[in-house]
Order: structure tokens, then sequence, then C-alpha cells
């Protein structure tokens, strides 16, 4: 945008004016300039590490600007922290969910202004008004449960209620429906339409273009910390934002899995957990890719820590190889040869204070080293070996904190690959990483269901789990609705059998 459009612009909107930000001497956004009227939604797009998240931050008061200017419908904009940024009317809805597990729901969602009524907490005000902007959402859940237990599906619709409840002027939803599938997914972009008609004006960072192409009203671009294409309208093919996103032509498309191997590995057998989910029955055999289909609360994420050994199932059988896999623990799961990429990455999955060679290496060095030393030599073998497998960017020196999202996702892959599992678990692989590196991580799961490993793929997104399975498991309210070969299993017929209220 030119100054010329910026200064007419500055009147009924959020003006970013030239923005600059480095990190230890690596300008990681040069001169961004873009503005956001009111009642508009500007699509943000970029791959990772293309400076998106350091734009809202700075715009949420997260982060401090090098140089640049900002205003708020005309005014000097220049917040020190997100509790300054509130209370301009700015909040930011961050991809990573930030919820306190021991509180409840409401609790949560009323965090540091919690409602007082004669000096006393108004607890049914309190539940009243999440329940309603929970409801506004279509969200089924107990204001007054705790949040403990929950999928981050669920957490990141009450972080977008949270938000609603504070009736922002301005409002950047960073990776909203990265957890979410179609189905939910359509309810927050009618919910943005709702915001967008109250007059707010929203930025939309997301990896799904089709909901950057449906919501939106302008789109803005950026590649290496800089903008580099916008465009006026949401009328364009996406696959010239791909292009403008990686700088080259790109073609997206899934493949068809190779024939599964015939043998079974894994064998589920009236697997249940008290209110999680209960008559859980199916078998996966070598090389072969079982999805996990399903709406939020299906009970997916359940099923799959049950067998990882993360929860305890109440009754059933695990069976590896054919050999029960008894008193399940995250240890005993890994010892039978079944390991899990869990969906939280920097929650439960990395430990983002440690460089990537200490992740990736932190599970085995005992086991594989046994009776031996651990050498420096050793280490640097096989992590060089795990960057080129799995073409992790950056050096695995840093800490994981410092890298993109997709290649901290590679980063947990490669841990969890080191040795190769008979079972791998993968829930929501692809949540919060771009076009590039998703496709790169379709082809590590294709490559290990080739080796002979038996995968287990989780998603929210039902192409991603349409495109890369064998078969597909159909799961609603905690039920097992149908086991449906590749030939079967159609956008249409899979969600049928996941609403609940819709009979198959």
């Amino acid at each position: 945008m030119n100054d010329a459009n910026l200064a007419e612009a500055t009147e009924r909107a959020l003006v970013c004016h030239d923005l600059v930000k480095s990190y230890a001497g690596v300008q990681v956004l040069k001169s961004v300039s873009f503005a956001v009227p009111a009642g508009d939604v500007v699509g943000l797009v970029g791959e990772n590490g293309a400076g998106k998240s350091t734009v809202s931050s700075i715009i949420a008061g997260v982060v401090r600007l090098d140089s640049g200017t900002m205003t708020l419908d005309g005014e000097d904009y220049l917040p020190h922290s997100p509790a300054a940024a509130l209370a301009r009317g700015v909040a930011l809805i961050h991809q990573e969910i930030k919820m306190v597990p021991a509180l409840s729901v409401a609790e949560n969602m009323f965090l540091g202004r919690l409602p007082m009524r004669a000096g006393r907490l108004a607890t049914e005000r309190m539940h009243e008004q999440a329940a309603e902007a929970l409801g506004v959402l279509g969200v089924s859940i107990d204001p007054r449960r705790s949040v403990a237990g929950l999928s981050m599906a669920a957490q990141q619709s009450i972080e977008i209620a949270k938000a609603i409840l504070r009736e922002p002027r301005y409002l950047i939803f960073d990776e909203p429906s990265a957890s979410l599938t179609s189905h939910e997914t359509d309810r927050v972009l009618h919910q943005i339409g709702v915001l967008r008609s109250r007059g707010v004006g929203v930025i939309y960072i997301s990896h799904r273009l089709s909901e950057i192409t449906a919501v939106a009203q302008r789109i803005v671009c950026l590649r290496d910390g800089q903008l580099v294409r916008t465009w006026s309208s949401a009328d364009v093919d996406q696959h010239e934002i791909v292009k403008a996103m990686v700088g080259r032509d790109f073609t997206f498309a899934h493949q068809a899995p190779r024939a599964a191997q015939g043998d079974v590995v894994l064998e589920v057998r009236d697997l249940a957990r008290k209110r999680a989910f209960h008559g859980i029955s199916f078998s996966v055999a070598r090389g072969e890719i079982l999805g996990l289909a399903g709406l939020v609360g299906a009970g997916r994420t359940e099923v799959v820590r049950a067998i990882a050994g993360a929860d305890r199932a109440d009754h059933g059988q695990i069976l590896v190889e054919g050999r029960p896999l008894k008193a399940s623990t995250p240890r005993t799961a890994i010892r039978a040869g079944i390991v899990m990429v869990p969906e939280d990455r920097k929650g439960q999955g990395l430990n983002l204070g440690r460089s990537c060679a200490e992740n990736i290496v932190a599970p085995w060095e005992r086991t594989m080293r046994r009776g031996g030393l651990v050498t420096r030599r050793w280490l640097n073998r096989l992590v060089e070996k795990s960057r080129d497998d799995y073409d992790i960017r950056g050096s695995l020196d840093q800490p994981v904190v410092r890298l993109s999202g997709g290649n901290q996702q590679k980063v947990l892959l490669a841990k969890w690959l080191v040795k190769q599992p008979k079972v791998l678990i993968l829930d929501e692989p692809t949540r919060g990483v771009d076009v590039g590196a998703k496709m790169a991580i379709y082809q590590i799961i294709r490559d290990c269901a080739a080796r002979g490993v038996a995968v287990i793929v989780v998603s929210s997104e039902l192409e991603e789990v349409l495109g890369l399975s064998h078969r597909v498991l159909v799961m609603s309210g905690g039920s097992q609705r149908a086991i449906l070969p590749r030939g079967e299993a159609d956008s249409e017929t899979v969600m049928r059998m996941a609403v609940p209220q819709i009979s198959a």
C-alpha cells in the first residue's frame, strides 16, 4: 500500500507503516506497510518464517518495534504490552493456546477480569456470559467444567469466545482453525462475519487459503519478512497466492498411498475410557495408513492417547504383533514399538529451550548407546542424518523455539523416527504449518508406511485424512461409526457419519 492510500485509510483503520524488526542481528521484518479498515477482514498469508506472527505480535503489544509507526483510527498507536493493546481495543487470538488447566472454562475466559458483585465473584453471571459466547460459536462445552482434558480444538474455541467477550475494535486471528474440522471452521468464519457487521476490523492468518479467500476482503502476502503482494479483493486464484508465498510455481496434490503390506501390526479390541470413548475396535497392517476422522469432541485424540499410553483405558485390549500390551504407559508403549507425535508440539512434544539436536536424541541416548559412550561425534552424525532425511532448515544448535512451525514439526517427527517404530501415531501432523512444509510432512508419512510402519493419522483437515489414508475410521460422540475403505471415504459420507444429529 502506497503512502497516499495509507493516508486515506487512517480515519477508521488500523494502519501499519514501515514496520521493521530484527532478532540477534537478523532482520525478520523489512518495512512492512498495510492497513486494516474497520469492518473489513484482511487475510495475512505467507510461509512459516515469513513474518506473519511477528507482525501480529507487534500489533498486539507482545513485541516492540525497532522502527516504523502505527495508527489506530487516526491516533498514534504503540502498545507496550498486550494489556495496553487490549485497552485500546486490539486483541490477539494466539495459535498456541495458553490456558490454566486447573481452572474452569468460564474462569479461563474471564481470567484477569473476573466479574464481581459486592466484593464476591459473580459466578452465575460469569457462567451465563461464557455460555452465551460459546453458544454463538455453536460450541457445546459446559463453562463450569475444568479445562484439563479438553482437546486442543475445544480450547481454541474457548479462546475465540474469550476474545469475543472483550468486544474488540480490531481482532487478530492467528491460525484459529488449525485444530478445527471444516464444520467448526465454518462456524468461526460465520462469527467473523458477525464481528465485521459490527464494525470490527479483522486480521486473519491461516495456511488454509480456502478460508482466506472465503472470509477476506483483501489479502496481504509476506515472504522473507517483506510485503511482496497485495490483493484488493479475495477473488483471486489460490495458485497465484501460493506462487507469491513461495516465489515460484507450486503444485499441491495428494498421492494415493502404496498398497499395505498385509500383516497386522496393531490391533485394538473394544477399547473404552469413561466419559471419553467406547467400543473402539480396529487393526492396522504393516505399511497401512489409517485415518481417524470426526468433529471436535468425537474422541479421536483420546483414543490415540490411550493407545500410546498417555492415558489409561478402562476396558479393552491393545495388541502389538499379536502380543497384548499390558499396563500401558508411554514407556511401555515405546518399548513395544508405538510412538506418538502429539498435536501440541510446543506443550507436549518439544523442549523449546533446548537445541534441535538435544530434542532429537533425548529419548534414545541410553537405549542406542547402552554399554558405550555418548560422544559428540556420534550425536552429530545422528542429528545430521535427521536434518538431511527430514529437510530441517536452520541451525540444529539453536533452541527449537527460534524455528518456524514447519521446522519445529519436522524436528518432532525426527525425534520419534530416529529408530523405526512399529506403529507411528500422528495427531494433527500439519497443524499450523505452511503448504511447502505440509507436502514434506506428507512425504515423510508415506515413506514411513512404505518402510512397513503401521501409521495412524488424526487430523481435523478432512482432505488430509482422505488424501493420506488407506482406510478411514469415523468417530462421533466417543463412538466408532464406521471404517471406510479409501474408495468409499468421500467428504460427504464421512461428514454425514461424523455429525451426531444426522444418521448415516
